[in-house]
């Protein structure tokens, strides 16, 4: 992710309406996500937000900060790009008319070790998962072909562990 790229994790209780005070939040600081997903946790009634955005450092502090003043939010972290693992799916619907075109396109899905989940004649349907930027590089290749549907589900991330010491 570029520098002035940044990830929020947001550990939420898992109540209706959190997801709208948690984003409106973000937009009532003239923020933009970028990507946001929700999904559970190894904890019953707690959920994950992780959300990608760009922006001005000072701005991503004062978010960080005001999040974790809303009531539903048990803790707020960013994480280092640097030391982080950050994933995403994708599934994208590309334009295949002849045998050729489904060759070389079928090349490129194993390239980028994905899969092909449905074909029909004039198109195939890949799932590709990895970091955002494998997926905007496989998009960059079939865009020749014609891309008829494309879903994203945003990134997912988290910090890595460090490495323990030797003798530890």
């Amino acid at each position: 992710m570029a520098s002035n790229r940044h990830v929020i994790l947001a550990l939420v209780e898992d109540k209706p309406g959190v997801l709208h005070r948690v984003s409106s939040l973000i937009r009532r600081r003239g923020f933009n996500i970028d990507t946001i997903t929700v999904g559970a946790t190894e904890t019953k009634g707690i959920s994950r937000i992780t959300m990608t955005m760009a922006g001005d450092e000072k701005i991503v502090e004062q978010v960080v900060k005001q999040l974790a003043k809303l009531v539903d939010v048990v803790k707020v972290s960013r994480l280092k790009p640097e030391a982080t693992v950050m994933r995403e799916l994708a599934m994208v619907k590309v334009h295949a008319p002849n045998s050729q075109a489904r060759t070389d396109i079928m090349q490129f899905v194993e390239i980028f070790r994905g899969h092909v989940v449905d074909a029909s004649p004039d198109t195939l349907t890949i799932e590709l998962s990895g970091d955002p930027e494998k997926i905007d590089a496989f998009l960059d290749i079939v865009k020749r072909y014609g891309i008829k549907e494309l879903a994203r589900t945003g990134v997912i991330a988290m910090q890595r562990e460090k490495a323990s010491k030797p003798g530890a």
